[in-house]
């Protein structure tokens, strides 16, 4: 069966209809749109997306390469077209007639003008776009967090994750990215369009990586799917509806999810851990790890035990807590069932500007330099020099004052001086600050800026992320004494 790729797994060169875009407004304003571009729509143009930068429809994303500078459109939000036809023809928005004004005004988009200002710009979505853009429904996981938690699982392509409290769906994308291999019956993941029957006969057939997501909130696990569905991740992803404390992670399919690394966002991580293991916990376990649920309800008695986790490796576990409480009892929790190597974790992510540093009165209008003196002699000779142009000055409004005091006596006598005629003007040498600018643009030019000054880092005052603890573990997988002969014959003694 062929799959056609998701733009989060392979978005190609350019933006495409029916697939996901990003449309980047600022550094941190995005806004995902899947491009629908013969959707119907109240305006000519088709499907538009209305920003504070101008409008865009979707006619103008699709076909454009990612990273393209789109202009905004001239589009007319103030009334609605096909609104207005049908008011004005009285027909009914429910009949054929209505059906037909949408189909032919589906034929007929109107060709988008552009507008004269405003612009964002076209970006594939990846999981860290997705994070920023996505409507949030719960917390969501950020990027320094499970770029983090996914690296500590040890998550590679062909591996199964659990994901219980799914939220949002940010940690979501980001596993399947990271446990992508292929599509379920494709042997190439390079080639989507290449099937397992129609794959050479040598070829062997690999394991391929999956999500397996629960979430306990209907409306929200309906949410996800849709859009897991329009981001072409269906194939890959499982999202359940489900209570994972009283009702496990194991699904009708008895070879799935068969686990081998286990994220839990949960309030009570604890009252879950009861169902992942490798054997049935005793009732002193039970009691230990869920003591305010009655140990005859935490496990019917009459199915047999399966449990979700890979048999042939070690399973790695990660839980996600906002309070040390809760850290405290699934630690506690996670030895009673026999979890090793247990590990609490908390990041605290903030983002470093270097840059090149210059300070001196000669940085005056140089972008990023400080024009203010970089050594108290450069401060002494400013000093100096304002002093000097201050001297200069008074001197000159002195013998302006005479001159004009000689004018007055000489036209008191009834003379005519040479100078009434020239204004006998001195100019002395003033220095204006546009004049210090231009001098020091002309200087520019002859500066080698990436050489000078020295290298400083700065640190964003808030974090980016919401602080929570991370505790990891690793439960072994199970060594029978077959499975010690065997390693015995193959490596010897």
């Amino acid at each position: 069966m062929a799959f056609s790729p998701s733009p989060f797994l392979d978005p190609g060169t350019h933006a495409s209809a029916n697939n996901l875009g990003i449309l980047q407004l600022r550094r941190d304003q995005l806004i995902p749109a899947v491009l629908l571009p013969h959707a119907e729509s109240d305006y000519a143009e088709g499907k538009v997306e209305n920003t504070r930068f101008g409008s865009f429809p979707h006619s103008t994303l699709v076909g454009q390469p990612w990273g393209t500078q789109v202009l905004a459109s001239v589009v007319d939000t103030g009334s609605r077209g096909k609104s207005k036809k049908r008011k004005r023809d009285g027909k009914d928005e429910d009949g054929e007639a209505g059906k037909s004004d949408v189909k032919e005004a589906r034929k007929d988009i109107v060709k988008a003008a552009t507008a004269s200002s405003g612009f964002a710009h076209l970006v594939p979505p990846t999981p860290e776009t997705w994070t920023l853009s996505l409507p949030h429904r719960t917390q969501v996981v950020y990027t320094p967090d499970y770029s983090y938690i996914l690296q500590r699982l040890r998550v590679r392509p062909g591996d199964h994750i659990i994901e219980a409290g799914a939220g949002s769906g940010s940690f979501t994308h980001a596993a399947v990215r990271a446990v992508y291999n292929g599509y379920p019956g494709q042997s190439d993941p390079s080639n989507p369009t290449e099937d397992a029957d129609t794959a050479p006969k040598k070829r062997k057939r690999k394991r391929n990586g999956g999500v397996y997501s629960f979430e306990y909130h209907e409306p929200r696990a309906r949410q996800l799917q849709l859009e897991i569905s329009d981001h072409g991740l269906a194939p890959l992803v499982t999202i359940t509806h489900r209570d994972v404390y009283s009702d496990g992670f194991c699904l009708d399919n008895p070879s799935l999810p068969d686990a081998d690394a286990i994220f839990l966002d949960l309030p009570a991580p604890w009252q879950a851990l009861k169902h992942l293991t490798r054997s049935p916990p005793s009732s002193a376990a039970l009691k230990a790890t869920a003591p305010d649920i009655p140990t005859e309800t935490t496990a019917d008695a009459s199915k047999p035990f399966r449990s979700p986790l890979n048999p042939r490796t070690p399973t790695r576990i990660c839980t996600f807590s906002p309070c040390i409480e809760q850290v405290t009892r699934t630690v506690s929790a996670l030895r009673t069932l026999g979890w090793l190597e247990i590990d609490m974790v908390e990041i605290a992510a903030k983002r470093l500007e270097v840059r090149r540093e210059r300070v001196g009165l000669a940085e005056e209008g140089v972008r990023g330099g400080n024009s203010a003196p970089a050594n108290v002699q450069e401060a002494v000779q400013r000093l100096k020099d304002v002093e000097g142009r201050a001297a200069v000055f008074h001197s000159l409004q002195k013998e302006k004052q005479e001159e004009v005091m000689r004018r007055a006596e000489a036209r008191k006598r009834g003379e005519v001086g040479v100078g009434d005629e020239d204004g006998g003007k001195k100019e002395g040498v003033k220095t204006s600050r546009q004049d210090r600018l231009d001098k020091a643009k002309r200087e520019i030019e002859a500066r080698s800026l990436f050489k000078e000054g020295r290298l400083v880092h700065r640190t964003e005052p808030e974090l980016k992320t919401h602080t929570s603890y991370l505790v990891f573990a690793v439960l072994p997988r199970e060594w029978s004494g077959q499975d010690e002969e065997r390693a015995r014959r193959k490596w010897g003694k």
